[in-house]
């Protein structure tokens, strides 16, 4: 038996194991990528070929903590129904002894060429990192061609998330970096074939520009074109706290700006975060057979309170954000869940037209766990209004301070804590409830909240409420999905 083959063994000998407890856990959701046992973190390698969404992502099948990554993989055809596949890639050789890490995958000549880090850490946990190649025909079976680039001078072994593109018939691959001054930066490499790539420099970050001093590592990029501009998409290790800003651990955001492919340099302008919830980090994004740029992100943040998630004890942690459609408008990034989460709904829609003066109100039928609420011509004036979802989370916006903000119940120590923003008037909101799992679009998808909840497990009471004058219309649907096959 070859280490790949025993690797695979052993996870799916863990899957088995533990199926029977996974599935008796409450706050197993619904509608959501999870992993079938064990921790899923990163998207990887997310591409349309053929009629078919393949998304990879970063697992570790052995128990609900970091370690030697395995590429999990889903498979679907409209973005809902998601089929959980074989193992795309296991830690089995010498270069990725220590985690097949994230990257990217990109169509060539109809087969899959993904690209990830290969990480290594010996008996004193010094690293090292290649980024390495593996090539598929069907989307499920690769074979290993090995490293392709290794480490530059310039840079520590912190050096990985390979995120390939093609423009003007040449390829363009951006790695999350961190320079030996310990500044976080993104590395840029071009190559004609695939196979020999050449390192143009560092494109932001590195003690150098706009970036020069935004942390100690840039994990996760992705640039692309949208809308007439080319946005750069990225998680930095290290930012400080600033008033309401980068509450998070890590953040996870994007620049705007202009990449020259012949010059290597990219213009930009100032960092924005993509969400502004407690859980979002490590987004990946691919275009689709409709030209629309779809991006999944990694409901959680690493190295915040991880193991303090209730679903440890019933052997799994994390999932995935919605499928969701980028769009660039007046100069911001919007996020809107894509058209094809409309087959979720599996009931009729309850609707209520609702003005609320100084009272808080549960209405019939809008309630449950895994649902949709849309809520349209919100008109509120003055003071706040809030939308509690049961004990877990509450949605709170206040006319007075233009400040929308999300609070929940800690899940490390039960008390209250808020992630907010800035909103100069609430228009309408679009609100995903999935079981422990909160994903809120504001405003057509001006911005977004996303945020795992843990209310408790019997209660799936919806009430409104405002502080004055509010009035708006809700509607409500229950969610399902047919096949989520893991």
């Amino acid at each position: 038996m070859t280490k790949d083959e025993q690797l695979r063994q052993e996870a799916y000998e863990q899957i088995e194991k533990n199926k029977n407890l996974v599935d008796q856990d409450p706050y197993r959701l619904t509608y959501h990528i999870m992993p079938p046992v064990g921790l899923l973190n990163d998207p990887n390698g997310f591409i349309q070929v053929n009629g078919v969404f393949h998304l990879y992502y970063q697992w570790m099948p052995f128990k609900t903590d970091h370690g030697a990554k395995f590429w999990g993989h889903y498979s679907s055809e409209d973005l809902v129904n998601w089929r959980h596949e074989s193992i795309a890639l296991t830690p089995s050789e010498w270069y990725e002894k220590n985690g097949c890490y994230s990257g990217s995958a990109i169509e060539y000549k109809g087969k899959i060429y993904a690209f990830y880090t290969g990480n290594v850490k010996d008996e004193q946990g010094n690293r090292e990192t290649y980024q390495c190649l593996a090539i598929s025909e069907d989307g499920i079976h690769f074979n290993k061609k090995g490293p392709l680039i290794y480490l530059p001078e310039g840079f520590t072994a912190h050096f990985r998330d390979p995120k390939v593109w093609k423009q003007e018939e040449t390829y363009f691959m951006v790695i999350g970096a961190q320079t030996k001054d310990l500044k976080g930066a993104i590395a840029l490499y071009q190559s004609k074939d695939l196979l020999n790539w050449t390192y143009r420099g560092i494109l932001v970050g590195g003690g150098k520009g706009e970036l020069q001093e935004f942390g100690y590592m840039f994990e996760c990029p992705d640039l692309f074109h949208l809308d007439g501009k080319d946005i750069l998409v990225f998680s930095p290790q290290g930012i400080e706290t600033q008033g309401m800003k980068y509450q998070n651990v890590y953040q996870a955001g994007y620049v705007i700006g202009d990449f020259d492919p012949k010059t290597g340099e990219y213009r930009h302008q100032e960092f924005e975060e993509l969400d502004r919830g407690f859980d979002f980090y490590a987004p990946q994004t691919t275009i689709d057979s409709k030209g629309r740029r779809l991006l999944f992100g990694w409901m959680s943040v690493p190295d915040q309170h991880e193991q303090d998630h209730p679903t440890i004890e019933y052997k799994w942690i994390h999932n995935m954000t919605l499928p969701r459609e980028l769009k660039l408008v007046s100069g911001k990034v919007y996020q809107v869940p894509v058209d094809e989460l409309d087959q979720l709904r599996c009931s009729e829609v309850v609707s209520h037209t609702v003005k609320l003066t100084k009272e808080s109100q549960e209405l019939n039928g809008i309630h449950g766990k895994s649902v949709e609420l849309n809520i349209q011509d919100i008109e509120i004036a003055e003071g706040w209004m809030e939308i509690s979802i049961s004990d877990g989370g509450r949605i709170i916006y206040s006319a007075d301070e233009k400040v929308i903000s999300f609070e929940r119940k800690s899940y490390v120590d039960g008390t209250t804590e808020k992630r907010q923003c800035l909103l100069s008037g609430l228009k309408n909101l679009r609100i995903f409830i999935d079981t422990s799992s909160v994903e809120i679009f504001i405003n057509d998808g001006l911005e977004t909240f996303t945020s795992r909840i843990y209310p408790s497990p019997k209660n799936d009471k919806i009430t409104f409420g405002a502080s004055k004058d509010a009035s708006f219309t809700a509607f409500k649907w229950d969610l399902n999905v047919k096949n989520v096959n893991i």
